[in-house]
């Protein structure tokens, strides 16, 4: 086994943190093709699985209207009004209000888009739009709105037999942060997910509209705008999924720190020959702040090995 990824804070010429990364890369066939660390790490699925989570809702009778509305379903957006009234559209759609949402209330991830927001609200919460179509499907398939987070709901148990379908045999379910469950599998199954679906619908609205499956200053929006090939899915704790170039790519900080992603990301493409070197270097050695001004980087070291 190879060692992982090392993720390296710089402040003023010193190392001040480091983050290890594991990284799974496998072929349509499933196959382990490179990695680095363990590529057998389990992780949960987390945000990764919402392009997946909205073909099950498709699949249980939710007829968006246009792209945009599949593209908010598969994100973690920044709560912008962009976002907002996609989400709503969905609703409107269905004809349903969105009283009916049961993630958490939330004000935008988004910091300037919080001006102008009196008080949390489901809607804002970055998985409002799967929860939307989550409801959407419920009525359309005429199971209760009330429960649809709940893991014995038919639903859920759809979206699980989806998963597994797809990725292998998961454990859990656990509940995540929007309430919702959410399931655990090795890195190297969660990187088979968008690979398998890539050719869908959900992959075409995502690469239509990156702009909506994250927003403004994010790793998803930038990397699929700057690079249309590619497709990405981050979630929580430090964790990203990819499809591109016929191969299937999963990482995940073992210390959940989000800030090692974009980094990790950017060099295991690079170095798999996926995208330019000098690609979205603001996300490839994002900056470190000292007084409000750049004093220092992070960068990605390490290699992934090919099998």
């Amino acid at each position: 086994m190879s060692g992982p990824l090392v993720v390296e804070v710089i402040r003023s010429g010193a190392r001040e943190s480091a983050h290890e990364v594991d990284v799974a890369v496998v072929d349509a066939e499933g196959r382990l093709v490179a990695s680095a660390g363990d590529p057998e790490q389990p992780a949960a699925y987390r945000s990764s699985s919402k392009p997946i989570q909205a073909r099950a809702a498709l699949q249980a009778g939710w007829t968006p209207s246009d792209a945009r509305a599949l593209a908010i379903a598969c994100a973690s957006h920044n709560g912008e009004p962009e976002h907002i009234d996609a989400v709503r559209a969905v609703f409107a759609d269905a004809g349903l209000d969105e009283s009916v949402l049961r993630c958490p209330p939330d004000v935008p991830m988004y910091l300037p888009a919080v001006m102008g927001v009196h008080k949390p609200a489901p809607v804002y919460h970055n998985c409002s739009g799967k929860h939307a179509a989550m409801v959407a499907a419920c009525k359309a398939s005429g199971w209760p709105l009330e429960s649809y987070r709940d893991d014995q709901h038919p639903l859920q148990a759809a979206v699980r037999a989806l998963i597994e379908s797809l990725i292998g045999p998961v454990a859990g379910p656990l509940v995540d942060g929007c309430g919702v469950p959410t399931f655990v599998a090795p890195l190297r199954a969660l990187a088979c997910g968008l690979l398998a679906i890539d050719g869908g619908d959900e992959a075409a609205a995502m690469r239509a509209h990156p702009f909506l499956v994250a927003g403004s200053e994010r790793l998803d929006t930038d990397l699929m705008t700057a690079a249309p090939h590619v497709l990405i899915k981050s979630g929580a704790e430090g964790l990203a999924c990819v499809s591109v170039g016929g191969l299937g790519v999963s990482l995940k900080a073992r210390d959940g720190a989000a800030r090692a992603r974009g980094p990790a990301v950017m060099a295991v493409l690079e170095q798999l020959d996926l995208i330019p070197e000098a690609l979205l270097p603001q996300h490839r050695e994002p900056p470190v702040l000292g007084g409000g001004e750049p004093v220092g980087f992070l960068r990605a070291r390490g290699t992934v090995e090919r099998a």
